[in-house]
């Protein structure tokens, strides 16, 4: 059983942050827990922390202390090599090592960089840890402006060097290769390259992950930031010296780049600003001011007058001198650099192969099924039968956010209700990259479908005295539109009420779609993403009391959705009691109920009346039911009233951190589902994926 990966560059600059991601992503979702650990560092200067390191913890929001991911600065491990103090040396590391090997199911090795004095000693130095920690090793080499031969050469010697100190090599992947040239560069690793080294990966290079922020800029070149403090993550695409006039420099502006000019130039300065509050032309990501020369106090007053301008930096240095320093710039992956980081996992997961990756890499069977799995299994899932999800808050800022993570992940078609020049607004105000050519922006009171709905709608309530006229009114409440466009299969499913209640969400879909054939009940369930596993709650949203009918079609529904989403439903209906020990109206009503799923479904595992504790622990579960085949081990757990479920959901939420996926609305005809008015992007995402997976069973 493999617990670890060891990823170890042939040379610098290979983006092994990319792969670091990549791995750490992919081992989350086979095992439970991941942490990193970088045996050298580089040198722990004042305020300085590992990037790499910073990066992933923060992204995964770990509980893993920073002081437990590394062992060494690079001048320690040095200074211990160069006096003889191997063994020490070694001890340290495989004692940092065990020490998270104990608490964590998996650990993602990052090898030292190959930067500055004394790299040429590191091939054998992390062949050496590597050896000492019995870890498997995985080769990254980089494409970069290079031919097949230097691309091949490192690696071989890479290779080499870790097989000669009996290393174990289990993959190979060679980054920023040119597309074009990818297939070819597959084709000569499989045939150069030792059959004894496992898989092989190559991944395109892309220009945005090349491209550094306007804060490495600042960092790199010792610059004072001026202005737009808001802005430094802007991605920098060139930099353009700026020395003829405002009007000729128009001309040559090339969008995402940053102007060089002198600080004395303040029509430049001017008219860049004015530039970026224009869709007519190219937006720039910041300037630089050189020559160390400030602008005029009129202009500081302006610039300071503006709500949001672009980053404006100064250097002490001349223009030809800073434009050389500029082009040096080197592009990194941080934990501020949203959109490299979901590019980089992205190319990961699309030239990685997941299965020969886990047989390589993970070789254990998972225990249950943890959050990661059950997250990438739901776009796995909706991407293979994409559908089209219409979402009628389109001027709520979280629901842009949203669509614009939704538009990355590549899985769902999007449509959006609002005026669409408030929509574009909103996302140009928070610098959202929306690529709006592949989402339908729709408002409901324009649109040429108000009539076509507002016939139809007056046919289906007609017998409740709803005329055309009064149904065209009705149908420009975006509530009605979107139900409509699921109804007339415009769409395939809702996602609404992040700005709406849930009675303005869920009313015009029961008016409008109905439940299934033999369904009475619309009920809801949670995905509880815990630490360790995802169990379905039901109902916690919809039903305040039901009976022991409407609980049993709760349960069944909820047994049919979990195993819809990849979980194996075992049911547990709860009660204050467990088995025969209690009376009373509640406990009996939940007797009935599972006597009812038992008659109806008996393909479906279920127990009840259980307690809560006694349907999750092996031990609890096996005292007060012995032999039961659901007794702490549930996986899907129905509570008998909207109280106890609402209360419980949000305790275990609030107390354990767990990530709630809901609520999933079922038993409609089409696929609508309610968000809370104080969700998070994240929920309005999965809830989005959910609807669009459970519109495929339509």
């Amino acid at each position: 059983m493999i617990r670890s990966i060891y990823i170890s560059s042939s040379e610098p600059y290979s983006g092994k942050t990319m792969i670091a991601l990549g791995c750490f992503e992919m081992a989350l979702r086979f095992t439970k827990s991941v942490a990193v650990f970088k045996p050298i560092i580089r040198d722990d200067e004042t305020g300085y922390k590992d990037k790499n390191i910073e990066l992933i913890l923060s992204y995964h929001n770990l509980d893993q202390d920073y002081k437990s991911t590394y062992a060494y600065t690079r001048t320690q491990a040095t200074d211990m090599l160069a006096h003889d103090k191997q063994d020490e040396f070694i001890d340290e590391i495989i004692n940092k090592y065990k020490a998270l090997e104990e608490k964590y199911d998996f650990i993602v090795c990052e090898g030292s960089d190959f930067v500055g004095e004394g790299s040429f000693f590191e091939f054998d130095m992390n062949a050496m840890i590597a050896k000492n920690l019995g870890v498997p090793v995985l080769v990254l080499g980089q494409g970069l402006g290079r031919d097949l031969e230097d691309i091949l050469s490192p690696l071989q010697l890479t290779i080499q060097s870790y097989q000669a100190h009996n290393c174990q090599i289990i993959g190979t992947i060679v980054n920023k290769v040119k597309p074009e040239r990818r297939k070819e560069l597959m084709k000569v690793l499989m045939q150069e390259l030792p059959d004894d080294i496992g898989f092989l990966a190559a991944i395109p290079s892309d220009d945005t992950l090349s491209m550094p922020t306007v804060r490495e800029v600042a960092e790199q070149m010792g610059a004072k930031v001026l202005f737009g403090k808001n802005h430094l993550d802007n991605l920098v695409s060139s930099f353009q010296s700026v020395a003829m006039s405002l009007e000729h420099y128009l001309k040559y502006l090339r969008g995402g780049s940053m102007a060089i000019t002198p600080g004395d130039r303040t029509d430049i300065i001017m008219g860049t600003l004015l530039t970026n509050q224009s869709h007519a032309v190219p937006n720039i990501s910041g300037m630089i001011l050189t020559g160390g020369i400030m602008p005029s106090k009129e202009v500081k007053a302006i610039l300071k007058g503006l709500p949001d301008p672009m980053p404006i930096l100064s250097v002490p240095t001349f223009t030809f001198e800073t434009s050389v320093r500029a082009e040096k710039v080197v592009s990194s992956i941080d934990k501020k650099s949203n959109e490299k980081i979901a590019l980089s996992l992205k190319l990961f997961d699309k030239y990685v192969d997941v299965d020969e990756f886990a047989n390589e890499v993970i070789r254990f069977e998972p225990q249950g099924m943890t959050p990661k799995m059950f997250l990438y299994n739901l776009r796995v899932i909706a991407g293979q039968n994409r559908k089209k999800i219409v979402l009628p808050e389109g001027n709520d800022i979280r629901i842009l956010r949203a669509s614009e993570t939704l538009q990355k992940m590549d899985v769902v078609d999007l449509v959006i209700l609002g005026k669409p020049a408030e929509i574009k607004a909103l996302a140009n105000k928070h610098h959202l990259k929306i690529d709006f050519s592949s989402i339908e922006l729709i408002d409901p009171v324009e649109s040429p479908m108000r009539k076509e709905f507002a016939i139809e709608l007056a046919k289906l309530r007609k017998h409740k005295g709803l005329t055309e006229e009064i149904a065209f009114d009705t149908v420009s409440d975006v509530s009605y539109f979107g139900t409509m466009m699921v109804y007339m299969d415009y769409a395939q499913g809702m996602v609404s009420g992040a700005a709406h209640t849930t009675q303005h969400t869920i009313r015009p879909a029961l008016q409008i779609l109905k439940t299934k054939e033999n369904f009475k009940t619309v009920s809801s369930v949670f995905f509880m993403c815990l630490e360790d596993r995802v169990l379905a709650y039901g109902d916690c949203a919809i039903n305040p009391d039901p009976d022991a009918d409407q609980l049993a079609e709760i349960a069944i529904s909820s047994a049919d959705t979990s195993k819809r989403f990849g979980i194996e439903p075992k049911v547990a209906m709860l009660s204050y009691s467990s088995g025969d020990s209690g009376k009373g109206a509640d406990v009996e009503k939940v007797r009935e109920a599972t006597n009812k799923i038992k008659d109806l479904r008996p393909d479906i595992l279920v127990e009840g009346p259980i307690q809560y504790d006694a349907a999750v622990d092996m031990g609890v579960g096996a005292k007060k039911l012995p032999g039961s085949p659901v007794a702490g081990q549930a996986s899907v757990l129905i509570f008998p009233d909207l109280n106890t479920g609402n209360n419980t959901y949000k305790a275990v939420q609030r107390e354990t951190g767990a990530l709630a996926v809901g609520p999933v609305l079922q038993g409609l005809r089409k696929p609508v589902n309610d968000l809370s008015r104080g969700c998070l992007v994240e929920d309005i995402v999965n809830t989005v994926i959910i609807t669009a997976i459970q519109a495929q069973d339509d």
